[in-house]
C-alpha cells in the first residue's frame, strides 16, 4: 500500500499517466480517429480494386470493339438500339409481377 502511495505521488509518473490519457482520448489522432481511419482505408481499398477491375473490363472491350467491326456492330445493336435502314427493332419488355 506505501508503495502505491509513493507510486501516486511520483511527478514522473503522473505526467506519463496524463500524457497517455492525452494521447488515447483527446489528441486529434486518438484512437477513435483511427480506427475511423483504418475502416476507411479498407473501403477505399476495396473501391480501388473495384474500379481497376472495371477499368481493366472497359479497356478489353474497347479493344475488341476497335478491332472486330462485327462486335462494333453487335455492341451498337444491344447497347444503343441502333439499326439498319432496312430493320424494324423490337424491344421486349418483361412486365414484372405485382406482389401482393
Amino acid at each position: 500500500m506505501n508503495r502505491a502511495v509513493r507510486l501516486l505521488k511520483n511527478k514522473y509518473f503522473l505526467v506519463t499517466i496524463a500524457f497517455v490519457i492525452w494521447m488515447l482520448f483527446f489528441d486529434k489522432n486518438d484512437l477513435y480517429s483511427q480506427f475511423e481511419q483504418h475502416q476507411q482505408l479498407g473501403k477505399l481499398e476495396q473501391e480501388r480494386d473495384f474500379y481497376s477491375k472495371e477499368t481493366a473490363k472497359v479497356s478489353k472491350d474497347l479493344d475488341e470493339l476497335s478491332s472486330n467491326p462485327q462486335k462494333l456492330e453487335k455492341f451498337a445493336r444491344e447497347k444503343y438500339l441502333m439499326k439498319k435502314a432496312n430493320e424494324d427493332v423490337f424491344v421486349i419488355v418483361k412486365e414484372q409481377k405485382k406482389e401482393e
